[in-house]
């Protein structure tokens, strides 16, 4: 498993609704997406959820690469880099995934970053993320992924309904999910 995400921060001002269209009429195009496991597409708007900022922040769990590959370099990414300009893409290899108990699709989301301690054992601290991986029953699914340039952890979780007051890191909507191959991602540790 694969997690990468990119963040594109619009004007205060900006007209959110332009970001609900695009993926009201653009977001179906991944329901079936090879390679894909999942694709929230996530935002942030000021004044909203105690948001700072208005923010269009896509997170994809990939299961192939290939399936990424084509993504990046497609039709699909392509139009959106010419809307938006191109973003950078953080990109993560999975460790972990823990499919949840709640029926429906995923509404929220949350996202916690964090640096791995410079003098501690990376591993240990992989294994301490899947043991505290969110068991509540509304959520959807969680994932914990490590970049091994930054030495960076990240946890994700989506939620059915709001997200639980005490999942720690930044709140997020999901206006639409794709999950074409989340059945075909492995649950538990990828190591």
């Amino acid at each position: 498993m694969h997690a990468m995400q990119y963040e594109i921060t619009l004007p205060a001002d900006y007209d959110m609704g332009i970001v609900h269209r695009r993926v009201a009429d653009k977001g179906h195009l991944l329901d079936d997406y090879p390679g894909l496991g999942l694709k929230a597409y996530l935002v942030r708007e000021r004044g909203q959820d105690l948001s700072p900022v208005n923010q269009y922040a896509p997170l994809y769990l990939w299961r192939t690469p290939e399936g990424m590959n084509s993504f990046l370099w497609g039709p699909g990414f392509r139009g959106l880099s010419a809307d938006f300009g191109r973003p950078a893409v953080r990109h993560w290899l999975g460790a972990g995934l823990r499919r949840g108990a709640a029926d429906g699709t995923a509404t929220s989301a949350t996202r916690h970053l964090e640096r791995l301690p410079e003098g501690g054992d990376p591993a240990e601290a992989v294994e301490a993320a899947l043991a505290s991986l969110p068991d509540d029953p509304t959520l959807h699914t969680a994932a914990v992924a490590v970049d091994p340039d930054r030495w960076e952890l990240l946890r994700i979780a989506l939620w059915h309904g709001p997200a639980p007051a005490a999942a720690p890191g930044t709140r997020y909507r999901v206006l639409h999910l794709s999950s074409p191959e989340l059945d075909r991602l492995p649950a538990g540790r990828h190591w």
